[in-house]
């Protein structure tokens, strides 16, 4: 039987091994413009190694889903952590893009071995039914908690050694996270009926389903702007934000040049992400979930073109970052949710792991447009519209999903 608890040592361990993943994971904007300026690389080519990253964490997430429930939770994580840890350590010693590039293929497979399609799908399967939509939302906030202390860590870090020595370190410490694998215990089996279909069927019937088909369209948007954000950001607010003044608020608290204002604000992206994710798995246990995604894309949209309309101050990060940031992940228990609900448990990591390969499409082209419409234009206008614009369509096309169990074949439920 599910456990009635919510917080259980598996959602524990799962939420601390997201919170390491999530925190390296969202430093790397800052290396944006160390890397280039070590280099003298074009801005676009971190950002095709960070975009390839993300694709190849999008590819291996539904991997990584099928090798958990065909060989155990645990050897998934094992394997994403080595692969992981590899890839960081390896990259400090890229002298090349292309070698970066590759290098970053090893990453992304290493962040879907420990992040979100097989640590979701190891909570929602222990949680009870009443818990499942807020323990995802807790694991989801989990990962925003990284994020808090991520992007600063790394900034802190890179005063006092060269970015390949944080990579290093940061590969050591990305290790860590298989601590917490007792925590996890055996795992929790699926209920008996869903043991009864195979993974080729259950495929079959999800990608037949305009339903299913609409989530994994919806949730390109999320990774678009995460994606653009989680690399640009940074590097956007050091080069496009008004100065701060020195006997302002900012500067009392030690935040005196728009570079750091950049770490921060993905910190505070976090921060407000914590409380975000939660409510939002909240709402999901009592309101249509297809109707808060379409409410979140739809605050999205509003929020990010009125920060690109007026002009970008010290003010206007903050308040963005805050706003952006309740509504950052708010998606991911949602979404994963509704997949779950929708579909069953037992083949939860597959296939949330193919709706967030549309995710990592997404934030591909965010991380890779931003970098190139840079060199070309000279700053990240153009691409920042086109997320508002992809940001409007999930909202929409969330509206006809039908958000009911689907039935098994009748040879299957008989």
């Amino acid at each position: 039987m599910p456990q009635s608890r919510l917080f259980t040592p598996i959602l524990v361990g799962g939420s601390l091994i997201l919170l390491i993943n999530f925190a390296l994971r969202a430093s790397f904007g800052v290396f944006q413009i160390p890397i280039a300026a070590d280099f003298g690389w074009p801005r676009a080519e971190f950002s095709l190694a960070i975009a390839i990253q993300n694709l190849a964490w999008g590819i291996g997430q539904p991997v990584f889903g099928a090798l958990a429930e065909r060989m155990g939770d645990r050897w998934a994580i094992i394997t994403g952590a080595i692969l992981y840890s590899a890839g960081l350590i390896l990259t400090a010693f890229a002298t090349t893009p292309a070698t970066m590039q590759l290098l970053e293929v090893m990453v992304g497979f290493g962040i879907a071995g420990t992040g979100f399609g097989v640590i979701l799908a190891i909570v929602g399967r222990a949680a009870s039914e009443e818990n499942r939509s807020l323990a995802l939302g807790i694991a989801t906030a989990a990962g925003s908690a990284g994020q808090v202390f991520g992007a600063p860590l790394a900034e802190v870090l890179l005063g006092f050694y060269a970015w390949p020595t944080v990579f290093v370190i940061f590969g050591v410490m990305v290790l860590a996270c298989l601590l917490f694998l007792p925590m996890l215990g055996d795992g929790k089996p699926a209920p008996r009926h869903e043991l009864e279909e195979s993974l080729g069927s259950v495929l079959n019937r999800a990608f037949r389903d305009p339903s299913y088909l609409m989530i994994f369209a919806g949730f390109f948007s999320c990774g678009y702007q995460l994606g653009f954000i989680t690399a640009h950001f940074p590097a956007m607010v050091t080069e496009m934000c008004g100065p701060i003044s020195p006997m302002g608020t900012l500067a009392a608290i030690g935040i005196t040049t728009t570079s750091a204002l950049g770490a921060v604000a993905i910190s505070l992206i976090g921060m407000a992400n914590i409380a975000g994710s939660i409510l939002s798995g909240w709402l999901g246990k009592r309101y249509t979930k297809k109707y808060l995604l379409a409410g979140i894309y739809a605050l999205r949209t509003i929020a990010a073109a009125a920060f690109i309309l007026a002009p970008i101050t010290p003010a206007s990060v903050i308040v963005f970052s805050l706003v952006m940031g309740a509504l950052w992940l708010a998606t991911v228990p949602l979404t994963s949710g509704l997949v779950a609900h929708i579909y069953g448990l037992r083949y939860m990591g597959t296939l949330y792991g193919f709706v967030f390969l549309s995710h990592q499409i997404g934030s591909f082209l965010g991380v890779w447009l931003g970098g190139s419409l840079y060199d070309a234009y000279g700053d990240y206008t153009l691409v920042w519209w086109v997320g508002v614009g992809v940001g409007a369509f999930s909202a929409l096309i969330h509206l006809p999903v039908r958000e009911a169990p689907s039935r098994l074949p009748a040879t299957v439920a008989a």
